[in-house]
């Protein structure tokens, strides 16, 4: 006997995601933490250096503690009041970001 099927009534296979549908407007990409890394040249070397060496964070902090060392011994008469202002503020913002880490250094201790 001949298979008949009205319209609409075939076989239908039709996937539903409602999270995939619904993140679809936000590039696919959901979660607490979403990094873009931007145009790169070489993203797989961006990528292994964030892995293998350190965060965008641990860098920076590294290369900021790196240069307080060359600040404390230049010397600073020889720099017009523009460069002292700048190394000054410098110098004032690793000083905020030693305090928020002894912030949390404490409170992980606490805990």
């Amino acid at each position: 006997m001949p298979s008949f099927k009205l319209p609409l009534s075939g076989d239908v296979l039709q996937s539903i995601n409602p999270w995939s549908d619904m993140f679809k407007a936000c590039g696919s990409q959901f979660g607490l933490i979403n990094i873009n890394l931007g145009r790169s040249s070489a993203p797989e070397v961006e990528r292994d250096i964030l892995t293998e060496v350190g965060s965008y964070g641990r860098q920076i902090g590294r290369i900021g503690e790196a240069l307080e060392v060359l600040i404390d011994h230049l010397d600073l008469k020889s720099l017009n009041p523009k460069e002292k202002a700048a190394l000054l503020a410098f110098k004032a913002m690793q000083g905020e970001i030693a305090e928020i880490k002894s912030y949390y250094k404490k409170a992980d201790t606490a805990a």
